[in-house]
């Protein structure tokens, strides 16, 4: 999905954001992998934030990007696995799943309306 390509590469350079996991992105440690294999990222990315401050502030001030659990839509959706789908989980079952854990479905929105809301939350 393009449109999670270009959120992707948004988050990689947002001053709030730790790391993203995308395939498409050439940070990805499988990237050349997934060129040969998709002729697209997908629609998920999960990243981590900075500080579980940002996390919040994310979440609390999205408007486009809706807060869910299951993230099979056509419409934008983000979640924080921790507090969220992962949160009844045991610690040793949480491996890579931190509070500064997010992760979204990007849907069929103009990505350039996704970016904003994302831009705009953190502001």
């Amino acid at each position: 999905m393009w449109n999670a390509n270009k959120v992707a590469h948004f988050l990689e350079d947002e001053k709030e954001v730790e790391s993203v996991i995308y395939p498409y992105l050439s940070s990805h440690p499988q990237h050349k992998l997934a060129k040969r294999q998709m002729t697209c990222g997908g629609g998920m990315i999960a990243f981590y934030m900075k500080s579980e401050a940002a996390v919040k502030k994310l979440l609390g001030n999205v408007e486009l990007c809706s807060p869910a659990v299951s993230l099979g839509s056509v419409e934008t959706l983000i979640e924080h696995p921790y507090s969220m789908t992962h949160a009844n989980y045991p610690k040793k079952e949480q491996i890579g799943i931190n509070k500064r854990l997010v992760r979204i479905s990007v849907g069929l929105e103009d990505p350039e309306d996704i970016i904003t809301d994302l831009k705009e939350a953190l502001e």
